[in-house]
């Protein structure tokens, strides 16, 4: 993997005025759930909504209607009148410098070309693919590789942007890194043997999982799912260092699987490590790891990343994936395990459309603010 030199830049913002954002791909359910995310945010203010052309000109009340007049607005809370009234713009026509941040929740085809528009002058958080595998592009989990963000003063000048693309990772990814980092800095990692059972709502609601396919079964692949997990996993869990990150030596093979559960990714993970890790010294790891973002002041942080359950039955999707507000991650079963030298097994519970998408972006756009890329 070719690596960039960085250049290291120390900044901390304790004084942080409200900014304008804008949601590009409103209409749709990320859209959605970026607003769901932002309502009421002290630091940023929604003063735009961006969708496709077709929905440009409508207010949006207007343009989450369908032919019957039912309005598409699938989040938990309420829809504000404040954005319902708002006007719907083009995001091919949208001036992103009008705002001082910009939230895409849009597929990676139109990614690619809204976003690099959008980055010659703002800072852009997008949960899509597009540019999760770009060498000057970092993905963001705060607290467990927040040094990442250095990266971005290289996009900006490699590109010629005032702005930059920091996605975050693969939902489901995102819980599996969260519980590896502390193995990581205490025991080392050889291998990573991970299992997925995959909520519905991952799949999205169009195209996305039909309800004859799913009830009564268990859907074994998932395209491209586990390419992303074992690419970003490594990227995540890998070093800045004077040329640029470089991608942690770890092996991880997953089998990644669509179940009926409507929120919460659960995964059964497998680890052997450099050193020995008893089941009680790795959740003294996790323990100790969980409260990296207390002191933070990040609005949307956890009051800890890594919830540990005793319970044999848990975590349980249903149960757990609220934990924090959606934005822990839940951990049980831990267990060693004698398949592999310095083996350890356990089962997480991961919000895949909080953590793992619209408020993790949030909570990562709360972190590049505090760090003054924002």
């Amino acid at each position: 993997m070719k690596s960039y030199r960085v250049k290291v830049i120390k900044t901390n913002r304790d004084n942080i005025s409200v900014l304008n954002a804008a949601v590009v791909g409103a209409t749709g359910i990320v859209g959605q759930q970026f607003l769901g995310s932002l309502l009421g945010h002290p630091w940023f203010r929604v003063s735009g909504l961006a969708a496709s052309g077709r929905s440009a000109g409508k207010s949006y009340a207007e343009a989450l209607q369908d032919d019957a007049g039912a309005l598409r607005w699938y989040c938990e809370e309420q829809l504000p009148e404040e954005w319902a009234n708002l006007q719907v713009q083009d995001a091919e026509k949208l001036k992103a410098s009008d705002y001082d941040v910009i939230f895409t929740g849009v597929e990676s085809d139109s990614a690619l070309l809204l976003e690099t528009h959008f980055a010659k002058t703002t800072p852009v958080i997008s949960t899509a693919s597009a540019f999760r595998y770009e060498e000057d592009v970092p993905l963001l989990i705060p607290g467990i590789n927040s040094d990442h963000a250095k990266l971005i003063t290289h996009q900006r000048l490699r590109r010629g942007w005032k702005g930059f693309v920091a996605p975050i990772p693969n939902c489901t990814v995102t819980g599996l890194a969260v519980t590896l980092k502390p193995l990581l800095d205490e025991f080392g990692l050889k291998a990573v043997l991970m299992t997925s059972l995959q909520a519905l709502s991952g799949a999205g609601r169009s195209p996305g999982v039909r309800a004859l396919d799913i009830i009564d079964n268990v859907i074994p692949f998932i395209p491209k799912e586990e390419e992303k997990v074992m690419h970003e996993g490594r990227k995540i869990l890998g070093t800045v260092e004077a040329e640029g990150i470089q991608a942690a030596s770890v092996k991880i093979s997953c089998t990644c699987m669509r179940v009926n559960v409507k929120d919460g990714h659960t995964e059964s993970v497998f680890v052997s490590t450099e050193k020995p890790c008893p089941p009680g010294e790795v959740k003294k790891a996790m323990n100790s790891f969980a409260s990296v973002l207390d002191k933070s002041g990040l609005p949307s942080a956890p009051e800890r990343m890594i919830v540990l359950q005793e319970d044999p039955y848990r975590p349980q999707p249903r149960r757990d994936r609220d934990t924090h507000g959606g934005m822990a991650t839940v951990v049980g079963r831990i267990r060693e395990d004698d398949a592999m030298k310095n083996g350890i097994k356990y089962v997480l519970v991961s919000h895949n459309t909080r953590m793992g998408a619209a408020k993790g972006a949030v909570l990562t756009a709360e972190m590049l603010v505090k760090e003054n890329y924002i």
